[in-house]
């Protein structure tokens, strides 16, 4: 049977509970006092929805619709005193694949947090882990920048891993060009565009939730958060170089391969006009008729055997005139 609570963890990032993991009736009333909670749910579960409305009945009907659905877009605008953003991180679940990244949708106000996803995040297991030894984030804003330093910090070593790939994949195709390389480089440019799909809208939200209209924000999480998009920008700069580079290798391969295949086209055809002619001689010298010159003289076939040789000598002179060989 399906779970009867939407909530997969709480936590109090201060007051008197700092660091103590919530449940039960302690989530209630620490959404209900100044003190900063946070509330972690499970994006799909039926009850979601329906718990963002009742346990906060001031927000916008359009909030807990836009932190519940499935098609979200990476982005931050202010609602009010609350900041609602949907920002994303690298898919690090088992079958699934990292470029297709997992959305985590937010909502948070000096004095509660709410964050929602539908698949398990790592970041926000981070985070958890932090706050559970006493070192996590203790303001909205210091969550919101740390989270995007996580999401960074996982996204860095993959694109790092492809741009390492990408430059081997440049030596095999200069090197040894080979059929099999089309596939991989396609594989990797269409990994590379899902990440800059959705890299780049994120790089937006995060210029937005770096602006100085947020008032849960310290100068000091503004700080941290444009460092935080300084490398997102530097980040999405790679995977437009490597989606380039790709576009370019994959261009390289197909020319060397036609290359190489009109080279063997063109032995091929000088081959032909070579023995066609020989072909001809032959093919005349071989019917079965009367009256065929040199079929009773024994040293006729070194004959003819010469003057084919001759005829190819010639052939090579005039191809050799023309510059195809």
């Amino acid at each position: 049977m399906p779970d009867a609570s939407p909530i997969l963890f709480a936590y109090a990032l201060n007051g008197p509970q700092s660091g103590q993991k919530l449940s039960g009736d302690d989530i209630d009333r620490t959404l209900r006092e100044d003190t900063l909670g946070w509330v972690h749910l499970k994006a799909d579960h039926h009850q979601a929805e329906d718990w963002i409305a009742d346990h906060m009945p001031y927000l916008d009907e359009t909030i807990p619709e836009a932190l519940t659905t499935a098609s979200t877009r990476s982005r931050a605008s202010r609602i009010g005193k609350g900041v609602l953003a949907v920002l994303r991180g690298v898919n690090l679940n088992e079958g699934k694949d990292p470029e297709d990244m997992v959305a985590i949708r937010i909502w948070a106000e000096r004095a509660r947090i709410v964050t929602l996803s539908r698949q398990r995040v790592r970041a926000l297991e981070d985070i958890a882990t932090e706050i559970a030894a006493g070192e996590g984030p203790e303001t909205a804003g210091e969550f919101l920048a740390r989270l995007a330093e996580l999401l960074n910090a996982r996204l860095e070593p993959m694109i790092a891993d492809l741009d390492a790939e990408t430059d081997a994949l440049e030596t095999q195709v200069i090197g040894d060009p080979d059929q099999d390389l089309r596939h991989r480089i396609v594989a990797m440019r269409l990994q590379v565009i899902e990440l800059r799909r959705h890299a780049a809208p994120q790089r937006e939200a995060l210029q937005r939730l770096e602006g100085d209209d947020f008032e849960i924000f310290s100068d000091v999480d503004r700080r941290h958060m444009r460092e935080a998009r300084e490398k997102l920008v530097r980040l999405v700069e790679n995977l437009d170089e490597m989606k380039d580079s790709l576009a370019v290798l994959r261009e390289e391969l197909s020319g060397q391969i036609s290359d190489r295949l009109n080279r063997h086209m063109y032995i091929l055809s000088i081959l032909s006009a070579i023995f066609l002619p020989l072909g001809f001689l032959t093919g005349l010298l071989g019917i079965n008729v009367g009256g065929m010159p040199g079929a009773d003289n024994p040293m006729a076939f070194w004959l003819v055997c010469g003057g084919l040789g001759i005829v190819v000598l010639i052939q090579i002179a005039i191809l050799r005139r023309a510059r195809w060989l």
